[in-house]
């Protein structure tokens, strides 16, 4: 097999990031539009995530957080995202680097990015076990259905419901 001296896996890692970027700057700047939502699943201890010891404690390795009704001060730069959310009635404030994203996901029009964080995929290389590709496509209908399944859990009037989404994770 040829090498890619060009490395197209992290180009296009980097083009979908870019993606994910530029629909959480416009959300920043100008809210969200019509039914838009963001399923965004994420590595809890990934350098650079900062999250509460409390939430750490209950996610050590993944989280989903959903932004849609209920957060605020959502600031995006280049490398990472902050944004505030209430877990269980708790005012949190979450940083994390889109190098820790393992998903997105917009139930509204069933759009989806899977990607493998780097330190996953140095973390296999380092163990010899088969690392994932830098990024996937998406099984929009599994997506949907775990969705459908953790939108039916929520329980109203609790602020925002994390949620972990391992129907879609390789195995």
């Amino acid at each position: 097999m040829a090498t890619d001296h060009i490395r197209y896996d992290v180009l296009a890692r980097d083009a979908l990031r870019g993606v994910l970027r530029r629909v959480l700057n416009d959300a920043a700047a100008h809210g969200l539009p019509g039914e838009h939502h963001f399923f965004i699943t994420f590595l809890s201890s990934a350098e650079g995530v900062k999250i509460s010891p409390r939430l750490l404690a209950q996610y050590p390795e993944e989280m989903t957080i959903i932004l849609q009704h209920q957060f605020w001060d959502l600031v995006v730069n280049e490398e990472r995202f902050e944004v505030g959310l209430s877990f269980g009635g708790i005012p949190e404030r979450l940083v994390v680097p889109f190098s820790a994203i393992k998903s997105f996901f917009d139930p509204s029009v069933q759009f989806g990015l899977q990607f493998e964080p780097s330190e996953a995929i140095a973390e296999a290389a380092a163990t010899n076990l088969p690392a994932a590709p830098a990024m996937a496509p998406v099984s929009t209908s599994a997506i949907a259905q775990t969705v459908d399944d953790a939108q039916a859990e929520e329980k109203p009037g609790e602020g925002a419901e994390v949620v972990r989404l391992d129907r879609f994770r390789k195995k």
